[in-house]
């Protein structure tokens, strides 16, 4: 299992160590404003449950989904010449073979074999995973944002109270998400440029240490 799934279980394992390490690290932060302000300290559960825990999750996760969603499309149809991550777009790319091809594999995914619409949702169902998980932050990013909007309105004697679509007309809502987009597409920029001339020997994100530069070619 370990040897099969290690790549997974590794990312998965650092994803849960971040986000306790997020959510201590913010719960100390919060209760030295608190303290500030000569409010009661929250609990640990109070903190993680709260809008503020909430809204800064939703924000960076949305970033991440929004990332990978647009990743995933734009390396099916826009190319890189010498990148590890763009396709040669000389009609060798097997991930451009038609599916269709391989209806009858006995080891072909259920979609495959059945065709129709059945194929045409699974030949994009990654993306519209990811874009599902975006969309899903977002709004997530938006209800918790509202919440804690409205939270800060009641702490300084406002009534305003504000629901999540509200928000989202906010300049604060949309300042807190480009903030987290632009480094993700930066990121990406990044991978997408260095690894034409940069190695990394064994990694699947890089093309072989002795490729030639201007070579597009994963390992």
């Amino acid at each position: 299992m370990w040897r099969n799934n290690s790549l997974s279980i590794v990312l998965f394992a650092l994803f849960l160590f971040c986000l306790l390490g997020h959510a201590f690290a913010g719960w100390k932060a919060n209760n030295e404003e608190r303290q500030e302000h000569g409010e009661s300290a929250a609990t640990f559960r109070q903190f993680v449950s709260s809008s503020e825990f909430g809204e800064t999750v939703f924000e960076n996760w949305e970033s991440e989904f929004l990332q990978m969603g647009f990743y995933v499309i734009l390396t099916a149809v826009l190319l890189q010449r010498g990148s590890s991550e763009s396709k040669k777009g000389d009609g060798s790319d097997e991930v451009d073979e038609p599916p269709e091809a391989h209806r009858n594999d006995k080891d072909a995914p259920g979609p495959v074999r059945a065709g129709g619409w059945r194929l045409a949702l699974y030949k994009v169902s990654l993306s519209l995973a990811l874009f599902a998980l975006f969309f899903i932050s977002f709004f997530g990013h938006a209800i918790a944002g509202a919440q804690k909007f409205n939270q800060e309105q009641m702490q300084h004697g406002q009534t305003e109270h504000i629901g999540a679509f509200a928000y989202m007309a906010k300049a604060q809502f949309w300042y807190e998400s480009f903030q987290n987009w632009q480094s993700e597409f930066l990121a990406v920029f990044s991978i997408v440029v260095l690894s034409i001339w940069l190695r990394q020997y064994g990694s699947q994100e890089s093309k072989p240490v002795h490729a030639p530069h201007l070579e597009t070619e994963s390992s």
